[in-house]
């Protein structure tokens, strides 16, 4: 029996312990589990709670005080010996112009759509994220498989001794062949064994299930690039640009509306002595923006300007969002040619010149270098074609739940 590397061994023992996990059932315990996603939920939570009270009329103020208290003359000090000395209480109202609280109403409303809009993003991120995360452990599971089978396949190739040793027609040191190729295998199978332990790891990350791993078919995606084309102003990203263009629309609105006046009112009730008779009072306090070239111009001016800078950056996203979308798919066509061309045509030519050759070492026509190079491309080739296959679900599902739907 073949000895394998202790660390490959370490690396593969919570394999016993790991749970089954499907892709789906990973997506959805994500989405569960995020803690960002638990995060943006609060931060969208908050925004509406503010909004509730954006646009209401401040607080009253309460006011009490003394007034006309003499400190001069032959009634200085005295509090009850003046006409008008009294202990006063009243309630003020500040009310703001109607257009500054619409204002504060639709910046509020528009916070609370950046907040959704950020959530279904981070929601979107944490969902590609665990589909890589899941595939890539599939993948590095299979490689690991193949990479066994291959080996097992080659088992008399590390007992058995080249045959030219044994009729002396080849140097000694071709006998110890052997022992190197199965060393180089090792070689490759700890750093298959490693791959899987990373990948594992990632999926914890995303996930929180302890050393899981993966059970089901990989995803099987089906890429419509119209329909993916028509869901660009869907995408998370661009409503949150959206929203912050509408915050800032209302912003240039709350400016233009501290051009108008705003308002107050003030109801006092005084407290004289009782040969005096108490008074009430009223009265209404109105501000006046006459210096608005000063004051409310150029905030008018500045809020403008990044009205306009959210507009052309959210133009900016559509554009960008666009661009990598083809990319995307370009890239994806392209690796999935790869992918059918390696498993059509390059794997069964390796293994077909694996039993070639096998048939000529056998019949004394090859020489022990050229089995092993056979089965090493062999190997190589098997493992490249998977690697092609991974970067194809790869890529079919970062552009689906990229692009499309939450749906895989």
């Amino acid at each position: 029996m073949r000895t394998w590397i202790p660390l490959a061994a370490a690396l593969l023992a919570s394999t016993a312990q790991a749970d089954p996990l499907t892709y789906d059932a990973a997506l959805l315990l994500a989405e569960s589990a995020a803690p960002t996603l638990q995060a943006s939920a609060l931060q969208v939570e908050a925004a509406r709670a503010a909004e509730r009270a954006a646009g209401r009329l401040p607080d009253p103020k309460l006011s009490l005080g003394m007034e006309n208290i003499p400190v001069s003359g032959p009634y200085a000090g005295r509090w009850d010996a003046a006409e008008m000395t009294m202990a006063r209480v009243g309630l003020m109202q500040d009310i703001p112009n109607a257009a500054r609280r619409r204002a504060a109403a639709a910046t509020a409303q528009a916070e609370t759509q950046m907040a959704m809009a950020d959530t279904d993003l981070q929601r979107r991120e944490v969902r590609v994220a665990t589909a890589l995360a899941w595939i890539d452990l599939a993948y590095a599971e299979r490689r690991l498989a193949v990479l066994d089978q291959l080996v097992e396949g080659l088992s008399p190739l590390w007992e058995g001794v080249p045959a030219g040793v044994e009729a002396g027609s080849a140097r000694p040191a071709a006998g110890l062949e052997p022992a190197r190729l199965e060393a180089e295998f090792d070689n490759r199978r700890s750093q298959l064994a490693a791959d899987v332990a990373q990948a594992r790891a990632n999926l914890t990350r995303w996930t929180g299930a302890l050393h899981p791993k993966t059970a089901g078919a990989p995803p099987h995606v089906e890429i419509t690039p119209a329909d993916l084309r028509a869901r660009i102003a869907d995408h998370p990203a661009l409503q949150v640009l959206s929203a912050a263009t509408q915050r800032a629309a209302a912003e240039v609105a709350g400016a233009r509306a501290a051009r108008r006046p705003d308002w107050g009112l003030e109801v006092m009730y005084g407290r004289r002595d009782p040969m005096f008779g108490d008074m009430v009072s009223a009265a209404v306090t109105v501000s006046l923006p006459l210096f608005a070239n000063q004051r409310q111009d150029p905030m008018i001016a500045a809020r403008t300007a990044q009205a306009s800078r959210a507009r052309l950056l959210e133009a900016d996203m559509r554009r960008e969002l666009a661009a990598l979308l083809e990319a995307d798919l370009a890239a994806y066509a392209a690796n999935h040619e790869q992918w059918r061309r390696a498993t059509d045509v390059l794997v069964p030519i390796a293994e077909q010149v694996a039993q070639l050759e096998t048939s000529s070492y056998a019949a004394g026509r090859a020489d022990y270098s050229d089995l092993v190079e056979a089965f090493t491309d062999l190997a190589d080739t098997k493992l490249a074609a998977l690697d092609r296959e991974a970067l194809v679900a790869r890529d079919g599902a970062r552009i689906l739940l990229t692009y499309g739907s939450d749906n895989p």
